[in-house]
């Protein structure tokens, strides 16, 4: 069987921010592909540089203080980041869109929000207003808006949180994209809604949308998506098949992340956790960044970086220990 081109191909992307007194590695030497209908999770403490990743598909980083030092995005073959704005514009919000973690950030304060949605659409489309509106409020009714004829009317700042999400989550889903970047899309509303959202989503696949799912509920992995990146101090340390690293995680970083999940089997009054914090990200060590944390290190982990290395056919891991930690289960 012939396997579908990658529709977003990420290759050695590195991105720093320069400020006064320091340089910040926010992105190193990342590579990943994005393939049609599949979900991607990419998990990892705050910090770890999953934002800013999700930011500089759209090229929406600030330069300066950001800095790409190396690397290339292609949307199907192309290059985005030496596109031309004029035409990134055409792809932004239509063929790849965006959920932003701050809806407040990203919806105009000064417009109604029918209007936003009108000219999104118009924007790329030739449709009149009339219809326009309509698809729009049939898109906030999707998402679980009450009252969308009082709404369309109203400011951002007349809704509540969860409210304001679900506009930017209509707003990704009205084009129809072929990308859709989820950067913690269900924060701010309760689990009823987040079904809802999921759902919505889980239809979009359907059609062949990718989906870039950043989020820090495993949870949300487990139930959604297909494979996942586990991002730690600017670098992936591990990617593979959902199901697969679950059952057989392959980073110290990963078995940390999952053994902190609740479990109903479990009866105890404490999760683990993980000892220590990030590294400061403007002073990164040599060796493996996540050395003052681990439990399995050895010297060889204190001078040199491990890189990340096929460990099976659709596996990767960035440890000198991943194969034992693959062969133990």
């Amino acid at each position: 069987m012939k396997k579908s081109p990658s529709l977003l191909s990420i290759r050695n992307l590195s991105i720093d921010f320069k400020t006064d007194e320091q340089l910040v590695q926010a992105v190193n030497e990342l590579s990943f592909d994005l393939n049609p209908g599949e979900i991607l999770g990419l998990v990892g403490e705050s910090g770890s540089g999953k934002s800013v990743t999700a930011l500089s598909i759209l090229r929406l980083i600030p330069i300066p203080p950001g800095i790409i030092r190396s690397g290339s995005i292609a949307y199907k073959g192309k290059n985005l980041l030496s596109m031309p704005v004029k035409a990134l514009r055409t792809i932004r919000g239509n063929r790849i869109s965006m959920i932003f973690q701050e809806p407040m950030s990203a919806l105009s304060p000064l417009h109604r929000i029918g209007h936003q949605l009108v000219e999104q659409q118009q924007f790329h489309q030739k449709i009149d207003k009339q219809t326009a509106w309509d698809r729009a409020k049939d898109q906030l009714q999707k998402v679980g808006i009450p009252d969308v004829d009082e709404r369309m009317y109203n400011y951002p700042f007349q809704l509540s949180g969860g409210l304001q999400q679900r506009v930017m989550i209509a707003m990704a889903f009205m084009m129809n994209p072929d990308i859709i970047i989820a950067d913690e899309p269900t924060t701010a509303l309760d689990v009823t809604i987040q079904a809802q959202i999921f759902e919505c989503i889980l239809e979009m696949k359907t059609h062949q949308t990718a989906i870039l799912m950043i989020t820090h509920d495993m949870g949300v992995v487990w139930t959604m998506c297909d494979r996942m990146m586990v991002m730690y101090a600017s670098r992936i340390v591990e990617q593979g098949p959902v199901k697969e690293i679950f059952k057989q995680p392959a980073h110290p970083y990963t078995i940390g992340l999952l053994a902190s999940i609740p479990s109903l089997s479990i009866k105890t009054n404490q999760l683990p956790v993980i000892p220590g914090q990030v590294p400061d990200m403007a002073h990164l060590p040599e060796g493996c960044a996540f050395y003052d944390r681990c439990s399995y290190k050895k010297d060889i982990c204190h001078h040199q970086r491990p890189a990340l290395i096929d460990i099976s056919d659709n596996r990767q891991s960035a440890c000198f220990m991943a194969e034992n930690f693959f062969e133990r289960s």
